[in-house]
């Protein structure tokens, strides 16, 4: 579901070659993300409507500050048209700066909490505890997933169009057609890459018993009267 929700900004993002453009549709991409961290949280981790307007306003004022930054450097250095065709990169690096720093500061309560770990069955172990160790990798790995999300995305159509010969000649012939086949390019960029990255990054995560806190180190498995050696904590996505 989120490659039709996100998919159709992504096109605007990149195809966007002006400075207000590009400004309006990182704002819209941001806004996107923040609502996609929050739902996509680990449930057990609660957060205040504070914690979610810090994010989003951060996020989306890093977003512009990017954006809008290499936009200016490249409108004063580079000929009008070359910076028209430049224009078009700058949608990456403001895009994995903002959504990096989005899906931190929205999941980082729970480094502070801590979250839940299960056993191999899925039960809670340690009724009550929680483990800021697995919270912290649990937010690390995914704010290193929305950053490794955004390369295929930004990066593969543009190189396409630019190299694929018939392609390319197909694309002078009918310039009217560069739009539907760079959006169809992203769209399939974006489902391809989506389950990669979540591949890279499973949601259910495994932590050995002795790299987690001591309190959880000497826990015994009721059912079998054995040490747990390997633990399990959703990260969520």
């Amino acid at each position: 579901g989120y490659v039709p929700y996100n998919g159709p900004v992504a096109v605007a993002m990149v195809a966007s070659s002006s400075t207000p453009l590009l400004l309006f549709w990182a704002w819209a991409n941001q806004s996107q993300n923040a609502l996609v961290n929050y739902f996509n949280r680990n449930a057990a981790s609660t957060m205040t409507n504070e914690t979610l307007a810090k994010s989003y306003a951060a996020a989306v004022g890093s977003a512009l500050t990017v954006a809008f930054g290499l936009a200016t450097f490249i409108q004063k250095r580079y000929p009008a048209e070359q910076a028209k065709l430049l224009l078009r990169y700058v949608a990456f690096p403001s895009s994995v700066a903002a959504s990096s720093l989005n899906c931190y500061i929205v999941r980082s309560p729970e480094i502070d909490s801590g979250i839940p770990l299960m056993n191999e069955r899925g039960e809670n172990v340690g009724e009550g505890e929680t483990s800021q160790e697995a919270a912290k990798r649990g937010v690390h790995s995914t704010t290193a997933s929305r950053a490794i999300l955004q390369a295929p995305v930004y990066f593969l159509p543009p190189i396409v169009l630019s190299t694929l010969a018939p392609l390319k000649a197909y694309l002078a012939k009918s310039p009217t057609m560069v739009v539907p086949v760079m959006t169809y390019m992203l769209l399939v960029c974006f489902g391809v890459g989506l389950p990669g990255t979540v591949a890279i990054f499973p949601q259910i995560c495994e932590i050995k018993a002795s790299e987690a806190e001591e309190k959880f180190q000497h826990l015994r498995d009721p059912k079998t009267n054995k040490p747990y050696e390997v633990y399990y904590y959703n990260k969520g996505l």
